[in-house]
């Protein structure tokens, strides 16, 4: 490895810290980044707002691409072998985040979340996370995943016997072939089969919904909430559908500071595998553990315990507030690049009662009991 250039998306965290003894690094904004600005470049870090495609990569020297994501649908994945191209994504690594996303969302709009039956659609690295913690709290849940057995998930249903679920969460990637493709996987006749006073949540692909046949369900005034952090054309969402949702935000379910760190780990180990064989991997100075914080829990409710680790509400706002503005490309972008510290709930120590610790453990929280 002969000192490589480095292009990386400018919201992937500690970049340079990990990937700085490998070669020189540039940071970019990911929808800067283009044909021109990876001119000479061997290694391409990039999030889901850039698409990496022959377009970007033809006549190019980039030797490996890598997604600080759980996705992949921004990555022509069959350019990339033809032309022999290494790629790595981070599958999983924001799980945890877009649990205590879904989490806050039930807190905020169904407060008896736990009395209620959840549908979780999709149940890989985020679904299949938010399954095993939703059951052992003891909550009724049904899974819709075509690609799994009873035998792995002994809640699996049918997608029409999802559909009639109080809360339903939707985890599932974006394809558009293949036997079960997501796109407008909810049109509008399946949007029309949703409970009256339910609950739908959107953290996983913006286009798993057809958002103009959601706007005309939302319009029919039944009680339905909806949460959404994915839209259709990001960042130039439908502010029609935005006044329309109960909650919104920018695509930053999974933008806790564990998750990003971990999703740029994921990807300096894959290239220090690609390149050195594993020789080279270092663990930073400055990304040691930081200390917990202490929440006490004396007299609280699981809700408001949620809510003080991450009150989704504070983003609702801040997304309105901003694109109230003008500019709505723009200012999603902002959103996103200027989002807040966000810690996961392993960040916060706590006491409380036997139960209410019992359910903060599953939960992840850290544990003074």
């Amino acid at each position: 490895m002969n000192n490589p250039r480095i292009i990386a998306d400018q919201n992937m965290p500690l970049v340079e810290d990990y990937f700085g003894h490998l070669g020189k690094v540039k940071l970019m904004a990911g929808r800067e980044i283009d044909r021109h600005s990876i001119e000479g470049a061997e290694i391409l870090l990039v999030r889901s707002v850039t698409q990496v495609d022959q377009t970007l990569l033809q006549g190019s020297s980039i030797r490996f691409v890598g997604s600080a994501t759980a996705g992949t649908d921004h990555i022509d994945l069959d350019y990339l072998q033809a032309n022999d191209i290494q790629f790595a994504y981070a599958p999983g690594c924001n799980a945890e985040a877009v649990v205590q996303y879904a989490l806050s969302v039930f807190a905020c709009l169904k407060p008896k979340w736990q009395q209620s039956r959840v549908g979780i659609v999709g149940c890989g690295n985020v679904g299949g996370k938010l399954y095993q913690k939703l059951c052992n709290l003891g909550v009724d849940c049904r899974v819709y995943d075509p690609f799994l057995t009873q035998t792995q998930i002994p809640d699996l249903v049918s997608f029409e016997q999802v559909l009639d679920c109080d809360i339903i969460s939707l985890h599932t990637p974006l394809t558009t072939e293949g036997e079960f493709p997501t796109h407008h996987l909810f049109d509008q006749h399946v949007l029309n089969q949703l409970k009256p006073n339910g609950l739908l949540i959107n953290a996983g692909r913006g286009a798993v919904i057809d958002n103009l046949a959601l706007i005309n369900r939302l319009k029919q005034n039944d009680g339905i909430q909806v949460a959404l952090d994915v839209w259709e054309s990001e960042p130039q969402i439908n502010t029609e559908l935005l006044d329309l949702v109960s909650l919104a935000t920018p695509h930053i379910a999974g933008y806790s500071d564990e998750g990003k760190i971990r999703g740029t780990r994921m990807l300096y180990e894959a290239v220090c595998g690609f390149y050195l064989n594993h020789k080279a991997i270092q663990q930073p100075s400055n990304v040691a553990n930081s200390n917990k914080v202490a929440i006490n829990a004396t007299e609280k409710a699981l809700n408001q315990l949620l809510l003080e680790s991450y009150n989704i509400v504070e983003d609702d706002q801040r997304m309105r507030n901003r694109l109230k503005q003008g500019d709505i490309g723009q200012g999603f972008d902002q959103l996103r690049k200027t989002y807040p510290q966000r810690r996961e709930y392993s960040y916060f120590r706590v006491s409380a009662d036997t139960t209410l610790s019992r359910q903060l453990k599953i939960l992840g929280y850290s544990n003074d009991q």
